[in-house]
């Protein structure tokens, strides 16, 4: 995991490159489960399969999916972390 400005201070990153589906979203819920709550985690994927994943992911553990993009196929969220234990 590297980090990433965001302005304010770095924001933990998750490379998920190369990896397919469940591989990054394992590696985000790892990532956010060492999060305080409200607290921010990007990850990286090629995986096409992420934007769905994530986002299922987010809604049913109760984080939020903060950005979304897209740029040659890869794929770049943002995530912050819900006041639940992460799931």
């Amino acid at each position: 995991m590297s980090e990433i400005e965001t302005g304010t201070e770095p924001l933990p990153e998750v490379d998920a490159r190369g990896l397919a589906c469940p591989q990054p979203v394992l590696l985000l819920r790892e990532a956010v489960a060492r999060a305080a709550p409200g607290a921010r985690v990007a990850l990286v994927a090629t995986d096409p399969l992420a934007p769905v994943d994530v986002a299922a992911w987010c809604l049913r553990a109760g984080h939020v999916l903060v950005e979304e993009s897209v740029l040659g196929g890869m794929y770049r969220f943002v995530v912050q972390r819900g006041t639940a234990p992460s799931g």
